[in-house]
């Protein structure tokens, strides 16, 4: 395959993969290329595409091997590396990081149209690297010694119907509690970013209430609109981006139509700070 193109989609976040056909086997030449740009864009965009689940996962597992189920969430059917992520389950606007509860959250995730609303069901998802370089040195400095509890039981949004009731105590039958370095170095590129969103929770060896409003400030950086790409999903639409410096945000803005993505994710690793520490457990559900 040649004479693709990989097309910025913002200064600071995000490219677009024009000429690529997801459902043929990539060549490693074509691979490394999208590999690299994955790396430098945070997240990738492909028009067009006509694939199946099983094209998909093919996809995601070129990047690592493929987290097999959810600790909580619904799986397809006879297919529980993909979740469906269902508009009338769980409409997640909230900033997050997928999994960042866990003691090696995913390294990143693939989702796919399904079924579109007419209108609204944007995806977001924000450069946290760039959060991170937009701090001020003096907050850079204490961003750069802090930890932060990330877990199930923080920030998770209502649906308020009885589908998304059931999702939601679902998702908060067990909990999950991990320690990870706000500033989180990324294994592959170097890259320092703050690694937070809704499941960070509080700061190590810091109340809840003293927690919050330093974590509010480091936040707000993450998510300033320079640092954000918002798509618009098409049918035939696929994005990935990397969970190792980046949130995403699905506003709830489409009333009562339907949404359906599949979503498949890929192992990560264990984040590691800028002393080198790694991260820790502190509860893994029960």
């Amino acid at each position: 395959m040649s004479g693709f193109e990989i097309r910025k989609t913002g200064g600071r976040i995000g490219a677009e993969v024009v000429g690529i056909d997801l459902s043929t086997g990539l060549s490693e030449a074509v691979f490394s290329q999208i590999h690299e740009a994955f790396l430098k864009y945070k997240v990738l965009f492909f028009r067009d595409q006509d694939i199946s689940d099983a094209d998909q996962l093919a996809f995601a597992g070129r990047f690592g091997p493929l987290t097999q189920k959810h600790p909580m969430m619904r799986t397809v059917a006879g297919s529980p590396q993909i979740i469906p992520v269902d508009g009338e389950e769980q409409r997640a606007n909230h900033w997050h990081t997928d999994i960042s509860f866990t003691h090696a959250p995913s390294l990143g995730t693939t989702l796919r149209s399904v079924v579109l609303p007419p209108y609204g069901g944007n995806t977001l998802v924000a450069n946290a690297a760039a959060g991170y370089k937009d701090l001020p040195a003096e907050l850079r400095e204490i961003a750069d010694r802090l930890w932060a509890v990330h877990t199930n039981h923080a920030e998770q949004p209502r649906l308020a119907t009885k589908r998304g009731e059931e999702v939601r105590k679902a998702f908060l039958a067990q909990q999950f509690e991990a320690a990870h370095p706000v500033v989180r170095v990324h294994p592959e590129s170097g890259e320092p970013s703050l690694f937070l969103g809704g499941f960070a929770q509080r700061l190590v060896g810091m109340e809840l209430r003293d927690s919050r409003p330093l974590l509010d400030v480091l936040q707000s950086y993450v998510r300033r609109p320079e640092n954000v790409a918002r798509w618009t999903w098409r049918p035939g639409d696929v994005l990935i981006f990397d969970n190792r410096s980046t949130q995403h945000y699905a506003p709830n803005d489409y009333d009562d139509h339907k949404r359906i993505l599949h979503r498949v994710s890929i192992n990560g690793d264990v984040p590691v700070g800028l002393d080198g520490k790694s991260s820790y457990v502190i509860q893994e559900g029960a």
